[in-house]
């Protein structure tokens, strides 16, 4: 296929998302189930497009003067890719399967390229409702961080300790160009291709024989600040598929008992295949059972509790660009009962001067240092650990610089170059 016919399929795909309100992961494979003469590369560069329009839809709107398919995917060629008006037309014109070459009114859209005037909320590109929100967390550079979270995510790795250090990981991926990170002494970071592709690093030896784990830098970071130690008893109350689980038990060297637990069975079940890779025994995982309390046999016995809780992941948007279109004031309201819930499920399992790390992938004050403040008001036992403490603590004491007027540390695309993370550090007296 030619980019032109790339540009054509985007364009299909972008009419589908909009008309059946289907996520773009469901579209594209609908997309491609459809139309089985293209190849891999050409479905991988389809989503790519079709990614960097949804990144910028707000402001490619704006410059466009359109919110329609086209504007939005000549917007991401002109504006994300740097492609001229001319090129595009010359490519298009030039294509037996491809859309329309730019109007004269697209084209001087395209040359005018000025978000001159426009609100944050549109060149910050996140939605209008959650202006106000994006206000309280970061003022008068809430546009800038939306900007941030606008951009391509990087592709991170952690080192598994428990194989091998850092630098074994980066020999062993030296030919993918693998880089440390800046700020987890366990991350590397691969370059990624032009249009925004990765290489199949979960098919590389590394990542087979469990020196390696696929994990975005925050992430990591939030899992260092937990500060498991080896011997200890530690819950991983929301475990998911176990990344920060693994995370944990590497901390952990092999000793004390570590236990992965979470409302839903079926996130759980990879975590099964990803401990024996990665050379996990002192995991137990301890899944759901109807009408049981299956961890009452931990109360007040862990040394820490990480409730890694449900949210509505704006911290995730640059892999996740069409979740913020699809967002709803209900689902905040629904994610901050269920982190409320978490928290409440949590504090039983902490022993006497026990830790309670509490994490999100969020950036909003509702689901962050909002849920925390309520709960220490609900449970006085419980006390905030400044976020200075608490990044000396974990070793990584430069982290302080990452805090919060809510006395945790934040995360983000702009002030740390990683996913947005929340990662707040309560002690039970």
């Amino acid at each position: 296929m030619t980019p032109a016919a790339h540009a054509l399929a985007a364009i299909e795909v972008l009419t589908a998302i909009a008309e059946r309100r289907s996520p773009a992961a469901q579209a594209l494979k609908d997309w491609g189930a459809s139309r089985r003469f293209a190849g891999s590369g050409d479905r991988a560069r389809i989503a790519s497009l079709v990614y960097d329009a949804l990144r910028s839809r707000s402001s490619i709107a704006w410059r466009m003067g359109s919110d329609e398919p086209r504007a939005l995917v000549l917007g991401a060629l002109a504006f994300v890719r740097g492609v001229s008006a001319e090129e595009i037309a010359a490519s298009f014109a030039g294509a037996a399967h491809a859309p329309e070459p730019p109007s004269e009114a697209e084209r001087a859209a395209m040359a005018a390229a000025s978000l001159g005037g426009a609100p944050a909320h549109v060149r910050g590109d996140y939605p209008e409702w959650l202006d106000e929100r994006f206000a309280a967390a970061f003022g008068d550079e809430r546009a800038e961080e939306g900007t941030a979270l606008a951009q391509r995510a990087p592709l991170d790795l952690r080192a598994n300790a428990l194989k091998g250090d850092r630098d074994k990981a980066l020999q062993a991926l030296s030919h993918l160009r693998a880089e440390a990170t800046p700020l987890s002494p366990l991350g590397l970071r691969v370059p990624l291709t032009s249009d925004g592709r990765g290489p199949p690093v979960q098919a590389e030896p590394a990542h087979l024989k469990g020196l390696v784990e696929v994990q975005d830098e925050g992430s990591q970071l939030a899992a260092l600040i937990a500060a498991a130690g080896p011997g200890e008893q530690v819950v991983d109350l929301c475990a998911g598929a176990g990344g920060k689980t693994l995370a944990l038990a590497a901390q952990m060297e092999g000793r004390g008992q570590l236990y992965a637990h979470d409302s839903d069975i079926r996130r759980l079940a990879p975590l099964h295949d990803r401990a024996t890779r990665a050379g996990v025994h002192n995991l137990q995982i301890r899944s759901p059972r109807r009408g049981a309390d299956v961890l009452a046999d931990l109360h007040d016995r862990a040394d820490l509790v990480l409730v890694d809780a449900p949210c509505t992941g704006t911290g995730t948007w640059r892999r996740n660009p069409d979740a913020k279109w699809r967002m709803r004031p209900g689902a905040l309201e629904i994610r901050m009962s269920e982190q409320d819930q978490a928290l409440d499920a949590a504090a039983p399992l902490v022993k006497s001067g026990g830790r309670l790390v509490y994490v999100t992938c969020s950036l909003l004050a509702d689901e962050n240092g909002h849920r925390v403040a309520a709960f220490l008001a609900r449970r006085p036992e419980f006390s905030q650990v400044p976020a200075a403490e608490a990044a000396i603590a974990a070793g990584l004491p430069s982290l302080a610089r990452f805090a919060d007027p809510s006395g945790a540390i934040l995360l983000s695309p702009r002030r740390s170059g990683t996913d947005g993370f929340f990662v707040a550090v309560l002690r039970r007296a």
